[in-house]
């Protein structure tokens, strides 16, 4: 029971980080849409940088309390949910930057 308690816990976790990484790709569409990723200003590289680094954090965060459940016992099902959070996390920053995108047009 306190495997399932832990994944529980972990799951809300990813979904916050997964959450950060959205919202970082909303503010990564307008910069990347104008080919400037490498001219950015100072409050540009903040809005970027805070849901990038907190988004890191908390999935970082969400792997270790799934490490606590899964790691030693089921080392497979543990590198496929890590594998999952990725790609998840891939997937959140293309749907945040297509939100974006959709509503510049």
């Amino acid at each position: 029971m306190e495997k399932w308690i832990t994944r529980g816990a972990s799951a809300i976790v990813a979904a916050g980080s997964t959450a950060m990484f959205w919202t970082f790709g909303v503010f990564l569409a307008v910069p990347w849409r104008e080919s400037r990723m490498l001219a950015l200003n100072a409050v540009e590289l903040q809005v970027l940088g805070i849901p990038l680094i907190g988004g890191l954090l908390v999935a970082w965060g969400a792997l270790h309390i799934l490490a606590l459940a899964d790691r030693a016992a089921n080392p497979a099902l543990y590198r496929s949910l890590c594998i999952a959070l990725v790609i998840g996390s891939l997937l959140a920053v293309y749907g945040g930057m297509s939100w974006s995108s959709a509503r510049l047009a």
